[in-house]
Order: structure tokens, then sequence, then C-alpha cells
């Protein structure tokens, strides 16, 4: 059995100021939910093995304060690709993980993540607003044989949910 975390990044900040998308920064509200799903992940324990990111500031500053705030000791791995990218291009970053790994969470954009959900589950439809997390399970034994369809939604997670339950 096989892994995998989507991370939507947190909530950017339009505002500030940035040369080029791939540089915008994260909200107030951005920050607290990344850590807050940061710490939801380790209290489920269900911190990944290994942590893949955008380069882009925004998915990159959410992993780095998710895994600060949930005390993981996975590392955590940069990928060009998941910046802009197809589910083609992510399914091709989840089968070159090393077998070694039983889990893995990707932060990346939407509206690929809303799409994977939908491709790795074989279908339906999954919203996933900023810093939201859906955790799938794949029937596999090695990352190269996951494919679309042989997945399973076993839970998604919202920072707003989260912000209920704790009232």
């Amino acid at each position: 059995m096989k892994t995998i975390i989507l991370f939507r990044h947190g909530k950017s900040d339009w505002d500030a100021s940035y040369d080029r998308d791939h540089e915008r920064p994260l909200a107030k509200r951005g920050i607290r939910d990344a850590e807050r799903m940061g710490v939801f992940l380790s209290a489920e324990n269900c911190v990944p093995d290994l942590c893949i990111t955008s380069t882009a500031v925004r998915a990159r500053t959410t992993m780095e304060l998710a895994h600060k705030a949930g005390g993981w000791k996975s590392p955590i791995q940069e990928s060009a690709t998941l910046y802009e990218a197809s589910p083609n291009s992510i399914l091709n970053v989840i089968r070159g993980v090393s077998d070694s790994i039983a889990s893995i969470i990707l932060a990346g954009h939407e509206p690929t993540w809303s799409s994977m959900v939908a491709a790795l589950t074989g279908g339906g439809s999954v919203r996933m607003p900023t810093a939201a997390m859906a955790y799938i399970d794949v029937d596999v034994q090695q990352w190269e044989d996951v494919s679309w369809g042989n997945g399973q939604l076993i839970w998604h997670m919202t920072p707003k949910s989260l912000a209920e339950s704790d009232k």
C-alpha cells in the first residue's frame, strides 16, 4: 500500500509585491492554515515519509510551515514540475518516487489538485480550497504502478473544517 497526500498551498497574498506569479507569497491566513494542517497531520499520525513541493514561493512556504508546526522529520524535496503542471506530469513525479518510501505529500496548485483527486480515485468531484489536504491510499507495492482510478480517497480535510471542530 502506498499513500499520497495532496496538499494545496495556503491562501496567497495578491496584494504583496512580487514580480512573477511564481514568487507570490502567502497571506497571514495562509500561514495560519499551513501550520494548522501540519499539526493536524501529526495528530492523526499521518506524517509522510517524503515531502515534495512545487518551487513556487507560496507552495514551498506552505510545506515548510506545516513541516515545522507538525514536527515532521521527513525530508522536503522541491520539484519545478509541480508548478503549472498537468495531472500526467504529477503522475510522473509520483511514479519516480523510491519504492522504499511508503507515503508522500505533494504541495501544489489548483486546478491540478482537484483534477488529481478525481483522476487517482476514478472520478467524482473534490474541491481543494487553499491549504486543503486529500489523503489517498493506492493498493500498489511500487510507485510506478500508480495509475488513474486505482486510488481510494480516505479523507479530505480543510483548515476551515478544523477551525469549526475546534469550537
